[in-house]
This record gives C-alpha cells, structure tokens and sequence, in this order.
C-alpha cells in the first residue's frame, strides 16, 4: 500500500534541499531505513518507529523492514501556476497523483537567496500557493457542474450526489477557503474524493529556518504554526541546511552533532511522521526470526484488510488474527509470554487493528 506526500513551495525556500537530505539520510541508514529513488525527484523513505526496533531485539529478528512513505519533489510553483505560468501545469498534475502536501514555507532571512515576493513573509506566500490551487480547483469545478447538469435532467442518482457536492466546493472556494474544508459525511467521502480536488490534499507545513531557530522556531514559523492549528493541519520546524549537514555524517557521529546543536532527533524525522500522522496511517507489526516488519495501515482498517496488505490470498482466506498489543509484547518479553498471561487474543473479521498491534495470520489456502 504506497501513500505519497508532494514536497512543494515556492522557488527559493529550501524544498529542494529537504528532499536531498531526506534522501542521504535515507542512504546513509540503508540498513534500518532504506530509500529507493524510483525517479531523479521520487524516493521511499522509511518511517523511524523505535518500537521496531525494540520488537526485532526481543523477536531475535534477523531483519528490520520498515514501513514507508513516498516523497515527491514536485516542480516549484510560482504566481500565475493556475494558468499555466512557470511549470504551472506540471506542478498541478503532480499535485494530483499525491495523497498530501508538505508545504515547505521561508522561515529565515538571508540576503545572498533571493525571495521570489522580494521579501520574507511564510504567510503570504502560504497563501499564493493555495490561491493557485482554489483557482485550478474553481476551473474544474465549473466546467464539472456544468456536465453534471446535463445529466441531472436525466434523474441520475449518481450525478446528484456529484453535483450536491460540486455545488458546496464552488460555494467554499469562491468564498476563498480550500476544498479540504468542505463539511460532508463519511458516505459522501469516496464521491469527494473523485472530485480531484487540489486544494482539498491534507497539508503538512514545514517551516524552514535558519540554525539558530532549528530547536524552537522564531516569530515567523510560529505564524505558520498558528495558522496550522487554526486548519487543523499539521506544523513542524525544520533548518533544511542543518539537515543536510547532519544527513552525509556518519551515523556514530550522527548523535554528537545533535546534542552539540541541541536536538534530540534530525528534523526530518518529525517530518516524517507528521506526515504519516497527516495520512491518518497506523502501524501494525509482524515479528520473527526472519523479519521484524511494520506495514502500513489507514485508521480503522479491519483485520482481514490489514492481513490483504501482506499478500491479497491472506485477505481472501482470512481466519482470524492472533493479536498482542505492543505493550503485552514488550512487558511479556514476546510473544510465548504474552500467550502465558493470557494476552494473546484471536480476533476475528470485524475487529479492527490498532496502532502498535503485532499480528500473525491464520488463513485458508
């Protein structure tokens, strides 16, 4: 199961920078956290989780594999993007093949890089990139309403349902608000999502500043921030150039180089699960011998879906699960303790997988 995440920005403001340490980073911890690069500007980074770790130790695993996301540097944006200015139209077709948006916004000053807008401001230039994305979306929309109406007269159930919420996303965006905010119900969710709404992508901002701000921020990534918390989006503080700094050291000198500029973790791990978090994605494990594995998930998957992401035969001869939650797993010392306590449970296809479960299937062949 592939979940992308488009890195995107204005011109200028370090999301180049980020995707490439993103990158060596990856590299340089191939064994725990490998990074494929499927094209120049694509790339499968794997999700830092400690509790992996900590389950292959017990599970005397051979392997870690890690679960992953999919990063996309997507072609910088510029005024006028909509209609096609600069690589307006590349930029939004690739926007549309993402599940959502890193938005990485100029938190810092430094006259030798020039600002596109000719001065720093994170929220304007938040807002230049979304108005371009409402501005292709009222495009879309329009002409979409306008096919949709043909078909009404023809008492299309289908069509009504489509028009319904064509008609509250024009109402939103020419209101000047993202599509994302549209009210619907959970039914009405999968008939959104055809709608290829590009402002409707959850956003993941991340604020770039200078060293000196890499722990706590300064007053402009705290707009940003602010602003997050208001969309209910999400928000990290990262110094790209601190990154890139830390993602070619090697890993024993990793952690000196951290707590001499005090940070606990490199920024883009933050990144990473923010945008894991973003997803509304949960972990489930399998561990072995072999393998200690994490798989990906979206909240509220139910076991015999969970088990169809390891292999589609175990979806469709699903028996039940045998189910540990991570706490049992780690406090019983695996899996022979957790079955002695009696923490050991057979759920079947109705129950649904919770973050940190470790689960071995049962199924028919």
């Amino acid at each position: 199961m592939g979940f992308k995440c488009g890195i995107v920005g204005l011109p200028n403001v370090g999301k180049s920078t980020l995707f490439n340490a993103l990158s060596q980073t990856a590299a340089a911890q191939a064994a725990n956290y490998p990074f494929c690069t499927i094209e120049p500007n694509v790339g499968d980074v794997g999700v830092p989780d400690p509790r992996l770790d900590r389950l292959a130790a017990i599970g005397k695993s051979a392997q870690i594999i890690p679960t992953r996301l999919t990063f996309v540097d997507i072609a910088g944006l510029v005024r006028g993007a909509s209609k096609g200015e600069g690589l307006g139209n590349q930029f939004l077709a690739n926007i549309r093949e993402v599940d959502a948006i890193a938005h990485v916004v100029r938190c810092f000053e430094d006259g030798d890089v020039t600002h596109v807008e000719g001065g720093i401001d994170p929220i304007r230039d938040i807002e230049t990139i979304e108005t371009e994305l409402m501005l292709a979306d009222l495009d879309s929309l329009e002409k979409r309403a306008s096919t949709l109406e043909k078909r009404l007269r023809g008492a299309d159930k289908e069509a009504k349902e489509q028009f319904d919420l064509v008609q509250r996303s024009l109402a939103l965006l020419q209101e000047g608000k993202p599509a994302r905010l549209v009210e619907r119900k959970p039914e009405e969710e999968k008939t959104f999502r055809m709608l290829g709404l590009l402002s409707s992508k959850p956003v993941l901002y991340v604020c770039n500043v200078e060293e000196a701000s890499a722990d706590k921020g300064n007053e402009y990534s705290a707009k940003v921030i602010s602003r997050a918390r208001e969309e209910q989006a999400e928000a990290v503080v990262v110094s790209a150039k601190i990154e890139s700094e830390i993602a070619v050291l090697p890993a024993a000198e990793q952690k000196d180089y951290l707590d001499t500029i005090g940070l606990a973790e490199p920024g883009l791990n933050r990144v990473i699960r923010a945008g894991y978090k973003l997803l509304h994605l949960v972990t489930y494990f399998t561990v072995g011998p072999k393998e200690a594995r994490a798989w990906t998930i979206t909240k509220g998957t139910r076991a015999p879906q969970a088990a169809g992401v390891i292999h589609t035969d175990f979806e469709k001869g699903f028996i039940r699960s045998e189910t540990i939650a991570y706490d049992d797993y780690v406090g019983l010392n695996g899996e022979a303790g957790a079955r002695d306590a009696g923490k050991l449970r057979l759920e079947g296809k109705d129950y649904i997988v919770q973050d940190g479960d470790v689960l071995h299937f049962r199924f028919a062949n």
